[in-house]
């Protein structure tokens, strides 16, 4: 786990079915902006990923109110990495009784929200 600051607030989603690689898209999408514009950003996302990394944003925001006793419109989000999770292994019926393999993976991101002093 992350060690936190006195003004900072940390939200994980964990098991998300989608690519790694789609996902960090989207968290890129927010990385280093106000939550407000965030929160509108994934909004009108068209990426199907963006409804639940919205969720995650939520969840973070709420963390940061209620436990960490921090104004919500002063956070920023800081940072928003994402990592591998498991991976689902299934098979297809091919040619010649051959079969190819289908992987599903699933991804894991982490929001870290920051309350900064300078915005108003």
């Amino acid at each position: 786990m992350v060690k936190l600051a006195e003004n900072e607030a940390v939200a994980t989603g964990k098991f998300l079915r989608v690519s790694t690689q789609k996902l960090n898209l989207v968290a890129g999408l927010i990385r280093g902006k106000n939550v407000a514009r965030a929160l509108n950003d994934l909004q009108f996302s068209k990426r199907r990923i963006a409804i639940d990394v919205r969720k995650i944003l939520q969840a973070g925001i709420a963390n940061a109110e209620n436990n960490h006793q921090l104004d919500i419109d002063r956070l920023v989000v800081k940072e928003a990495w994402v990592g591998k999770q498991i991976i689902m292994k299934r098979f297809r019926a091919r040619a010649r009784g051959r079969g190819a393999r289908i992987v599903k993976p699933f991804s894991r991101i982490t929001i870290l929200l920051r309350e900064e002093k300078g915005q108003e």
